[in-house]
């Protein structure tokens, strides 16, 4: 979003999905906060964050990006390495001591900084929600989880120190590391680096996060059995966040791309409604606490596309069914389903997101069949 809202004549589009979005009833939206090494990038942010509170959207926003879109962890070990600083490959993004410099510098940057359009510090604005410390990390080099969580335990504190009005999470996708091995079968075949227990226990993180994308991960696999993983993945997630990390859930990522093999509107349609029946299930049980489909975009922004965009406007389909999922998430939320006492004290209770909307060429321009990335 922060891209597009860097050219002043392509800002009608971000106001136009933003609008869109209220208009079905979402209520949050999660975008980044970076473009490293970008131009005018946090003069568009400001944009960003002025139009979702026009229209009542809190935002979440992600400080970097695991992949190489608009920067992200090669880009500050690249500046490390140009500096002088002896870095070997990028997951020295975790340990190196320039690398995190560079990166709380930015991180400050940002929570600091004052919005040139509604004149408030970002640290101090009810329309930012939560911070994420960083989309999706994984760390070839360890797979334990370990390495990530020596980050995690650094970084959320320092965030902490800046801000303490808003919440925060790391922006992981879920995958279980060496904690629970138990654990480790409900994963998709592999590991990432991450721990999903011990990453979410750190006690500056507020809330956990989980993607799925069952079309890339299972790829091949019928429509039944991804549904099945689906499931097992969210009800698993959803039992260790209430039963061992005492926080919220949220399914900050799903959805299916356009670019499968026999793709339909229908499929992807019965796929969202189905992956909502799981969550309203988990919502009334207290297992989870909201969720974000990828991505919803306005018309015009082709360039952006990744498979898995979504124009409200040009799919009244899909748009019917998100609409009335915000309701029936509502309705959940009014009798104490949805949402706890910390997401409450974020100052908002969080159910139905926007989810990520696109801020350029798309991080998943390498990742719809994401087993490449993740080292299986």
């Amino acid at each position: 979003m922060m891209n597009v809202a860097t050219d002043v004549g392509a800002r009608n589009k971000v106001s136009s999905v933003f609008q869109q979005a209220a208009a079905s009833g979402l209520t949050v939206c999660r975008t980044w906060a970076f473009s490293d090494g970008g131009s005018g990038a946090l003069q568009g942010l400001d944009f960003v964050v002025s139009e979702a509170r026009k229209n009542n959207v809190r935002l979440i926003l992600s400080f970097v990006n695991n992949w190489n879109d608009y920067g992200g962890r090669r880009q500050y070990v690249q500046w490390a390495k140009a500096a002088g600083a002896q870095v070997n490959g990028d997951d020295d993004f975790y340990t190196n001591p320039t690398v995190k410099t560079y990166y709380k510098n930015h991180v400050k940057k940002v929570v600091t900084r004052i919005n040139t359009i509604t004149k408030i510090a970002y640290k101090d604005d009810p329309t930012i929600m939560a911070w994420e410390l960083i989309n999706e990390p994984r760390c070839q080099s360890d797979y334990s989880g370990k390495t990530i969580n020596t980050w995690v335990q650094e970084m959320a504190p320092f965030v902490k120190t800046l801000d303490t009005n808003h919440l925060l999470e790391v922006g992981m996708e879920g995958f279980y590391g060496d904690s629970m091995p138990d654990r480790k079968k409900v994963n998709p075949g592999y590991q990432v680096g991450t721990d999903f227990i011990t990453n979410n226990l750190v006690p500056a993180i507020d809330f956990a996060t989980i993607h799925a994308y069952s079309d890339a991960w299972l790829a091949g696999k019928s429509e039944a059995a991804q549904i099945q993983f689906m499931d097992q993945w969210m009800s698993v997630h959803g039992q260790d966040s209430k039963t061992i990390l005492k926080k919220p859930l949220v399914l900050s990522e799903f959805g299916l791309s356009s670019r499968d093999p026999g793709y339909t509107l229908n499929e992807r349609n019965t796929y969202i409604s189905d992956v909502y029946n799981i969550v309203n299930k988990l919502a009334k049980n207290g297992a989870m606490s909201g969720i974000m489909v990828w991505q919803l975009m306005a018309e015009g922004m082709d360039a952006y596309h990744d498979g898995y965009e979504i124009v409200l406007s040009e799919a009244p389909s899909t748009s019917k069914i998100i609409t009335n999922e915000s309701h029936s998430l509502s309705t959940l939320r009014g009798v104490g389903g949805v949402g706890t006492d910390s997401m409450r004290r974020g100052r908002m209770d969080l159910d139905q997101g926007v989810g990520k909307m696109s801020n350029g060429s798309g991080p998943w321009k390498n990742k719809p069949r994401r087993e490449l990335n993740g080292l299986a």
